[in-house]
This record gives structure tokens, C-alpha cells and sequence, in this order.
């Protein structure tokens, strides 16, 4: 399968994945030619240090060995060298195409977050992200590289000793076959019983920790700390269990090999010690006893490299899972054709115009809403209410293109639908009911929405928000908000989430229940405070189930 073909349409999710974590041929070859090399002189290694003590017991001229002491020098340097360049050349290979994965898996991701993996757990969708996209870099380094490179270095060797004797070539390839064949088979079968259950004890043991991290204050508020340590605890133990298993496999394995590798030295000194010195020099039959203990050393790669393809593709299976399953239909997806840009203000026009609209969540056995109308303009601000379920926050996913919509939803007169998904969100902001903080300064969390901006930039539009004052008290646009914005009140995140909004210049901000959990009178303090530091060219939608403020004037539609 060659990496065009992988990638096409009809291939199948598996298929790309695997295709896009192997480096191109003229990548992969560099690597694969080093190790050929390497390998060649462990083998030729050994073989001629024993060649050159046998012979130089026979007390030749010194001249005899000369070539023989080069070539012994030569081969050491040249494993070890070799060595070194095929790892810095197959590395280099493999986690350069393992970056572009990662942006891969990312940007098939990034869609599926509004509504395609929330049946998922987050330890699994993790696992899957970070562990599973890891695990495919051994697909070129500890799977088809060690397999061809074996294979190669191994013909070769028996090749060279059928030379010597046809004998020994014929006992070392039967060793070679039947401590194959069980080890494979052995470490295959523990292998892919314990692969089923690694997935699920990797991301058992990361909800465990996700929970307890993002819980900690209620854990300990209502004390089941303990609890969940004892749960993370038994969860570390099971993942533990596991892999003590696979590598009991592999040390089973190992043994396997060693006792084959013993075997065959064993059978060609009994068999091929009669014909010595009758067409068989003593040099030559202590190298050709000796061999079999180099090529079993290149040869343990194999079955090591098949349960590491099992555990690969266990990893590359859960990955497509996750990033290449079809996306419901629920989801928009751009096409790669060229979409119009949004159109210029034109005050004839309403920023956003909706008729009868409806969305669905994916999988819903209906829309979340339907039949929407409304018409907003710039300085306007629109109320959205309703019931809790009554369709609210997936009004707003479905203005910013998280989820597909039927009906008319215009932006400046252009249907959204036509538009690029970048082009809707870089005209319409969603301010969320609890906005992410990254765990930084202020400077970097209002940079995140416009990198270019200065520092009395970034000062001006605090004060804007309410919030210079705060932030000066603090050490200014140095001051840490802490993990999740834990060293801010929710009105404060709130206030950042709108500064961020006006420094991205959004036409239109939507406001998700930013008064959600403040006491009545701070919330109509802070909802007026927050609508009013708007420029007057922006328009705002407000999605809560509150009454407004007295003194702010605005359209209400009710779901």
C-alpha cells in the first residue's frame, strides 16, 4: 500500500491513519540502509574475531592477519557508528511525520469537539490524542524498519555460511524458523490479549486523574479525596499489570531465542566437527559455530517488532476511531473549494439576518430549536430566553458554525452556509458561559485574541471592561490568572472573555449566561457593565434566562 494510495478516498480510515504516520519511502531509506549496515557488522563482528583467534593460534606470519585485525577494527567502529546514524536518520524521519500527524489528528479533532465525542470518555478521547498518536512513531522505527533490515542482514548471513557449509546455512535457518514461528506466535497471543485491555486501563487511570484534578475542591469539601485516590491507586495497579505482562511476553520471547541461538551452535559444533580439516579450515568452522549467536541477535528485533505492529495498530485503530470516523451531519465541513469572503459593511444591510432557522444536536431525535427569525444591526442588542433545554446555547453553536442549520442564516447579506467556517467565527464571537483561562499572565491570555497588540492597547481595553484598576492592583498585564482562571472571580473572567471579544474585533458577541452563579444585584451590574463597554459599531446577542437591567434597551425572542 504506497502512501498516495492510503491517502486516497476509498481507503479506509485505518489505512490513512497508518499511511500518515509512515515517513515517505525516500525518507524511511536512509535509515533502513544504516541499520542493513550496522547489523552487518555485528554480525561480520563476530564472525571474524573468531576467525582471526583461531587462526592466529596457529601461529602464521603476521601478515596473514593483518587484513583480518583491520577488518575487526573497521567493523567495531563501523557498528557503532552506523548505529548511531541510522538512529539520528530514522528519529528524524519518523517524529518529523509523528509532528505532522499530531497537526493532523488535531485538525480533525478541532470539529467534533461541539458535539461528535461527547459520548466519549475524557480519558479515552485523551488517551487517544496523546498515547495512541505517540505510539504510532513505532510503526517505521520498531516495526517495518526491523523487519527489513533483519531480513536483509539475515539472507546475507546465510548466504555467507553456505558458503562456508551448506550444512550449518541449513541448520541455522530451521533454528531461525522454528524459534521464529513460536516466539512470534507466543508473544502475539499474551500481546493482543493484553492489548484489549490496555486501552481501557490507560484511559481508566487518565479519568481517574482528570476527576481529580478538575474536582479537588468538591472531592475535599465532601471528603472523598481518599476515595479517589484509592480509585486512582487501583487504576495505576491495573495499568501496571498489564504491561508487566507484555513484558513478561517479551522476556519469554528472549529466551526463546537464546535457547534456539545455543541450539544451533551446539548442532553445527557436533555435526561439522568431523569435516574438519577435510575441506573445512579450523577458522572457518569456529566462525560458522559462532555465527548463529550474532544472527539471533539481529533476529530478536522480529518477534518484537510483530507485537509492537499489534500494539501499533491497536493505537492506529483507536485514532481513526476518533479523527477519521465520518462526522455527522449535524457538523458542518467546509469543502476545498474557494468560498467568498464576508461581505463590507453596508448599513442598508443587518449584520446578521436569521430566518426560520432550526439546528440539531448530532444524534437528537429532532432540532434543539426551529423556526428562529430575527434581523440585528449594528448598536443593537438582542435577548435570547427560554426554559433550560429550550435550545439557547445551540442557537449560538449554530451562529458560529459548531453545528449545521436549515433555514436562511445570513451574515451581511452572504449565506453563512457559503461562507469559509473561519470567515462566520471571525465575524461572530462566542463569549462562552464559562470562558477558558489559560494558566499564564493577563498579557498572554488578552494576546491570545490579537498577538500583535501592544501594552496600553491591552491596558485600554481592560479599562473598557472594568477591569484596569483590578489589574494595576495586581502588577498590571504580568498578573497570573492561574490554572482554569482560578485566581479570578467568575464576573473578572467574564470581563477578560469580552476583552478578548473587543480585541478580535468582532461585528458580533455572543454572550452565553455570562451572569450565571452572581448574585442578582452584581449580575445586573456586571450584565449592564459588560454591554456597555461594547463599541457602538458592534451588536450584541445575549442568550440568559434573567430579567434585563433597568437602563439597558433591548429586542427579546423567547424560545
Amino acid at each position: 500500500m504506497t502512501r498516495s494510495v492510503a491517502l486516497e478516498r476509498d481507503a479506509t480510515p485505518l489505512e490513512r491513519v497508518i499511511a500518515l504516520a509512515l515517513p515517505e519511502r525516500s525518507k524511511r531509506a536512509p535509515g533502513v540502509a544504516l541499520g542493513v549496515l550496522a547489523d552487518a557488522c555485528v554480525v561480520g563482528l563476530l564472525a571474524l574475531s573468531m576467525w582471526l583467534i583461531v587462526r592466529a593460534g596457529e601461529q602464521p606470519p603476521i601478515l596473514h592477519l593483518t587484513f583480518a585485525i583491520v577488518g575487526v577494527r573497521a567493523l567495531a567502529i563501523g557498528r557503532a557508528a552506523f548505529r548511531y546514524a541510522e538512529r539520528l536518520a530514522s528519529h528524524r524521519a519518523a517524529l518529523t511525520q509523528l509532528s505532522d500527524l499530531r497537526v493532523h489528528a488535531y485538525e480533525r479533532l478541532v470539529p467534533r469537539i461541539p458535539g461528535a465525542i461527547e459520548d466519549r470518555r475524557r480519558g479515552e478521547v485523551l488517551g487517544a490524542f496523546v498515547d495512541d498518536v505517540d505510539q504510532l512513531q513505532d510503526l517505521p522505527l520498531r516495526v517495518r524498519q526491523p523487519i527489513v533490515t533483519s531480513s536483509i542482514v539475515i539472507g546475507l548471513s546465510l548466504i555467507a555460511i553456505a558458503i562456508v557449509s551448506p550444512l550449518a546455512a541449513l541448520i541455522l535457518a530451521l533454528a531461525l524458523a522454528g524459534a521464529g514461528v513460536l516466539a512470534v506466535r507466543w508473544s502475539s497471543r499474551i500481546a493482543a490479549e493484553s492489548d484489549r485491555e490496555l486501552g481501557a486501563a490507560r484511559a481508566t487511570l487518565l479519568d481517574a486523574l482528570l476527576e481529580r484534578f478538575r474536582a479537588a475542591e468538591a472531592l475535599a469539601a465532601f471528603g472523598a479525596l481518599d476515595r479517589q485516590r484509592e480509585r486512582i491507586s487501583a487504576a495505576e495497579a491495573e495499568l501496571s499489570r498489564v504491561q508487566l505482562r507484555r513484558a513478561r511476553a517479551a522476556g519469554l520471547s528472549a529466551a526463546v531465542l537464546g535457547a534456539a541461538s545455543g541450539i544451533a551452535s551446539i548442532a553445527i559444533l557436533l555435526l561439522l566437527a568431523p569435516a574438519t580439516g577435510q575441506g573445512l579450515s579450523a577458522p572457518l568452522f569456529a566462525a560458522a559455530v559462532v555465527v548463529p549467536a550474532a544472527v539471533f541477535e539481529v533476529f530478536a528485533l522480529v518477534p518484537t517488532a510483530f507485537v509492537a505492529r499489534r500494539t501499533a495498530l491497536a493505537s492506529a485503530e483507536r485514532v481513526a476511531e476518533l479523527i477519521e470516523t465520518p462526522l455527522p451531519a449535524e457538523i458542518p465541513v467546509d469543502d476545498a473549494g474557494d468560498r467568498p469572503a464576508v461581505p463590507e459593511a453596508d448599513p442598508r444591510v443587518p449584520l446578521l439576518e436569521v430566518r426560520d432557522l432550526s439546528a440539531a444536536h448530532p444524534g437528537s431525535a429532532g432540532p434543539a430549536f426551529s423556526e428562529v427569525s430575527f434581523a440585528l444591526h449594528p448598536g443593537e442588542t438582542l435577548v435570547v430566553s427560554g426554559e433550560s433545554g429550550a435550545g439557547k446555547s445551540t442557537l449560538a453553536a449554530a451562529l458560529v458554525r459548531f453545528l449545521d442549520y436549515s433555514g436562511s442564516y445570513a451574515i451581511r447579506g452572504r449565506e453563512a452556509r457559503d461562507l469559509a467556517q473561519a470567515e462566520v467565527r471571525a465575524a461572530v464571537g462566542l463569549c462562552e458561559q464559562t470562558p477558558h483561562l489559560f494558566d499564564a499572565d493577563l498579557r498572554q491570555n488578552l494576546k491570545f485574541a490579537k498577538p500583535d497588540a501592544s501594552d496600553d492597547e491591552l491596558l485600554a481595553v481592560l479599562d473598557r471592561v472594568r477591569l484596569g484598576d483590578w489589574a494595576r492592583a495586581r502588577g498590571g498585564l504580568d498578573a497570573e490568572v492561574g490554572e482554569r482562571g482560578a485566581l479570578v472571580s467568575g464576573g473578572q473572567a467574564q470581563r477578560i472573555a469580552l476583552a478578548r471579544a473587543i480585541l478580535a474585533e468582532f461585528p458580533v458577541v455572543i454572550l452565553d449566561e455570562p451572569t450565571a452563579g452572581v448574585d442578582r444585584e452584581v449580575a445586573d451590574a456586571l450584565l449592564a457593565e459588560l454591554l456597555g463597554a461594547l463599541p457602538d459599531d458592534r451588536a450584541a446577542i445575549l442568550i440568559t434566562h434573567t430579567a434585563l437591567p433597568e437602563g439597558v434597551r433591548a429586542r427579546r425572542i423567547v424560545l
